[in-house]
């Protein structure tokens, strides 16, 4: 059987994932209890025997190079097939562990996923989750991220995923403020209302209605302007005008009558809205902190 010519640099392979995951020199030594230097001759000794860099080296932090990336997947399916075997063979408990990263939308991940952590957490005990909340494209590899939600109908291609559900915005406002300033019936009736949105980049200013074959296009204005979901439901409520929400966080002020569902025979579309994707990388094994969180979620959200 010929032997690999890289087999002896497994040890350099493992170093460079602890890099990677940890973002810097100083605290992958630190994590693997022996000196920055060490580490740092590891990488060299792997970027010479792949004739190539793997990561670009700056005075605040580390970017993998191109040829970095596509190492450090393998070097990742590597450390999981060493995991794999380790599983079957018994030489630790088929249990989840470690730190799972996870990202989501700030109103996605604070009002769906945030509320179901405290009982996966209770129930994997050895599993130690980090949860980023931002309304940003997350890279999975440059963000060290495991697992990431996001809302799209073209969910970005190499990667590994599941649809959960689909997520819509909702034009709405309370009793009160209608009674006050009128109930709009055509979109174009915005432009005379104090309506809430936010401000992520400009075309959130301009609404987009339709029915049928007719679309409009509605330029809106008002007095509050606000990038969180919550903070405009909560304005919403307070009467200070028409805004747009996610239609999940709205339901319960919908169904009880605090709110009241505005032009809602034109179909209104935004960026914000699509199907709720669960993505992490496309890799052969994937870890048993992730599936579990994988199998869990979905039994609690779909």
């Amino acid at each position: 059987m010929r032997t690999n010519p890289l087999l002896p640099l497994m040890y350099e392979m493992a170093v460079f994932v602890q890099v990677v995951e940890a973002g810097s020199f100083s605290e992958a030594a630190r994590q693997l209890g022996t000196a920055p230097s060490a580490v740092s001759r590891a990488i060299s000794r792997l970027e010479a025997a792949l004739h190539t860099p793997l990561l670009q080296r700056t005075t605040r932090k580390l970017r993998l190079s191109e040829a970095g990336v596509e190492a450090y997947r393998h070097c990742q399916d590597m450390l999981r097939a060493i995991e794999a075997v380790a599983d079957v063979a018994g030489e630790k408990q088929i249990e989840p562990s470690g730190k799972l990263r996870i990202s989501a939308p700030r109103a996605l991940g604070r009002h769906l996923i945030h509320p179901h952590i405290a009982e996966f957490l209770a129930k994997y005990p050895q599993v130690d989750v980090v949860f980023s909340m931002e309304d940003r494209p997350v890279d999975l590899i440059e963000d060290h991220v495991d697992l990431a939600f996001c809302i799209t109908d073209d969910p970005p291609p190499g990667l590994k995923g599941r649809k959960l559900f689909r997520i819509e915005q909702i034009v709405c406002a309370t009793p009160e403020y209608l009674q006050r300033a009128g109930t709009p019936h055509n979109p174009k009736q915005l432009t005379e209302h104090s309506c809430i949105t936010l401000s992520e980049n400009p075309i959130d200013s301009r609404w987009k209605f339709s029915k049928g074959s007719r679309t409009l296009h509605v330029d809106i204005k008002g007095r509050y302007t606000v990038n969180h979901a919550a903070a405009r439901l909560d304005a919403i409520k307070q009467h200070v005008g028409i805004g747009c929400v996610p239609k999940f966080m709205a339901e319960e002020a919908l169904a009880s009558g605090e709110l009241l569902p505005v032009l809602q025979d034109w179909q209104f579309t935004t960026n914000y809205q699509g199907d709720v994707w669960m993505l992490y990388p496309p890799t052969r094994y994937v870890p048993l902190k992730v599936k579990s969180f994988v199998d869990f979620i979905c039994e609690k959200l779909i």
